[in-house]
């Protein structure tokens, strides 16, 4: 029984140490979601030379219990004498993001 809770600590520090803080995983999707709304400003806008910049970003929380964290940015797009805004929620620790208008 002792060898068992020896390796159930050991397991639960790995886990611990591979974790990334909110401030990391923010960081680490904020280029993949800038260039997802970027693209989709472009495409609306027909203004291919249109730039985007993260203007805000947060984590969400799940919503049930075993759920998922999600990444949200506010993305500003600007080009051809137009601006649009762009909310993009991004799967924490993933690629898969989606990107919709936000109030302008």
């Amino acid at each position: 029984m002792h060898k068992s809770s020896a390796l159930i600590c050991t397991i639960a520090a790995v886990l611990v140490a591979g974790c990334q803080s909110q401030a990391q995983i923010l960081a680490n999707e904020q280029t993949t979601a800038a260039d997802l709304a970027t693209r989709r400003g472009q495409f609306e806008m027909n203004c291919p030379q249109a730039k985007g910049m993260v203007l805000s970003s947060t984590m969400l929380q799940p919503v049930v219990w075993g759920g998922m964290e999600r990444a949200e940015y506010t993305v500003g797009v600007d080009g051809c004498g137009q601006r649009k805004i762009y909310v993009v929620i991004c799967q924490a620790g993933s690629s898969n993001c989606f990107a919709a208008r936000g109030a302008s």
